[in-house]
């Protein structure tokens, strides 16, 4: 008997789309913390000033008469962060054609948690900020971090049912698109019509790519580049034409999955028609044989699913770890913090994330059960809810980017921005799970 080492046993194992989505995050949300943690001791170190002047560098873009000029940190957060937008968009195009958003029975109970997790939050800072210099950062406690929320239930192991890890998934995927929707219509400058009339015939551009049938992603790429460019002059965070370009990939296949069977069984039979080689070197044509057999595998996949795939992990590891780098690297006065706390734009954003996502996502949740508008997932209880509502306050990426976009050129409330979310999702993370592992008890417990 054979026996395989440990990662050859991980090769092996063959994980569906959702599992795959579900380790990516894991992955993120790790990453993201290391990151968080790195970029906290570099700027409260003596490097502080060196790690200020590289996110500060400019960048300079110069292609014939066009020109881009931004500081690296702009580059991160309006150019790499389209890559991570564009791949919410693809995630939430999926949830809604095959995902949990695409069963209205199912999807009603996250959707509506969603809501109430985006508009509690949203109306307890306004209550505190209103009338005052911080009153537009009330987007910034809407928003769920996936990673964060998702790794802390995974590391639960068998104590949460998959339909509870599902649920926060639909959650989290309904409030990506709630923020996006935000950051659009309320968080845009002055609005240049005529870039952003090319913006949208770009747009166009692409579906005109898809209706036609067109696989290949290249053309989507070259045309994708081109609608964030004008997105990024006409006033419209660019980050949107990730999303929106994220609609216009290709979800069905090239050929059917039926198929495929057939047509690979006949192939490898001729495959395996040729002698084998004293050098296991395979002949001219086994070698064209393989290739079309990958490119019928290719075929049965869809692009929207193939590019899903393949930018976690270059999300995962570069483009997410630079941002958190390049964002949450603050300097704290420990002995201010308590002062810089009960400012009113912190305030607003702890008690929105801790607070406001608890009462918007569980008493949604709570008043949707028990008017039967919608059901529990499966081998849960209500007690989980409430963990998953408080690990819902972790709001850390895009509670981030609405900082930087709700107080543009304000530092000082930049700082008590971050300070707040960062208290607030390191508070609802503890809490969400030391309730999900020592307090809430699943359904079949009960």
């Amino acid at each position: 008997m054979k026996l395989c080492a440990p990662w050859e046993k991980a090769f092996k194992k063959v994980y569906t789309p959702f599992e795959h989505f579900l380790h990516a995050q894991t992955t993120t949300g790790l990453v993201l913390m290391g990151m968080t943690i790195l970029a906290l001791i570099v700027a409260n170190s003596p490097f502080y000033e060196t790690y200020q002047h590289i996110i500060h560098t400019t960048i300079e873009l110069d292609i014939n008469d066009l020109q881009i000029k931004h500081p690296l940190h702009h580059w991160i957060n309006d150019g790499l962060m389209a890559i991570f937008f564009f791949l919410i968009g693809l995630e939430i195009k999926r949830e809604v054609l095959v995902g949990e958003l695409s069963n209205i029975k199912v999807a009603i109970l996250p959707i509506l948690a969603a809501i109430g997790g985006m508009l509690i939050p949203a109306l307890i800072y306004l209550a505190i900020n209103k009338g005052g210099e911080g009153a537009n950062g009330w987007g910034i406690p809407m928003a769920t971090d996936i990673a964060f929320a998702i790794s802390a239930l995974v590391l639960l192991g068998k104590r949460v049912s998959p339909a509870l890890v599902t649920f926060l998934v639909a959650l989290a995927i309904v409030d990506d698109l709630g923020a996006v929707l935000v950051i659009a219509l309320f968080y845009t400058a002055e609005i240049q019509m005529n870039y952003l009339l090319l913006a949208g015939a770009m747009f166009l551009v692409m579906i005109a790519l898809n209706r036609f049938g067109i696989h290949a992603v290249l053309p989507y790429f070259i045309v994708g580049i081109v609608m964030w460019f004008f997105m990024l002059e006409s006033g419209v965070h660019a980050t949107i034409a990730g999303v929106i370009g994220a609609f216009a990939i290709p979800s069905k296949p090239k050929m059917p999955p039926t198929d495929l069977t057939q047509h690979t069984k006949n192939l490898l039979e001729e495959f395996d028609s040729y002698p084998v080689a004293t050098d296991y070197t395979m002949h001219e044509k086994q070698k064209a044989l393989l290739q079309n057999i990958k490119d019928r595998i290719d075929a049965v996949g869809s692009p929207a699913v193939r590019l899903e795939q393949e930018l976690h992990l270059p999300v995962s590891l570069i483009v997410i770890p630079l941002f958190a780098l390049a964002n949450a690297g603050i300097r704290i006065d420990f002995s201010s913090v308590g002062d810089v706390i009960i400012q009113p734009v912190s305030l607003g954003i702890i008690l929105g994330l801790l607070l406001g996502k608890i009462l918007g996502i569980f008493g949604v949740a709570y008043l949707a059960i028990k008017l039967k508008i919608a059901t529990l997932p499966q081998k849960s209880s209500m007690s989980q809810i409430f963990g998953v509502a408080a690990l819902g306050g972790i709001g850390f990426t895009m509670s981030m980017f609405v900082a930087d976009l709700a107080f543009i050129n304000n530092s000082g409330l930049i700082f008590q921005a971050k300070i707040g979310i960062l208290t607030a999702s390191l508070l609802a993370g503890a809490l969400g799970f030391i309730w999900l592992r020592f307090i809430a008890k699943p359904a079949t417990a009960l």
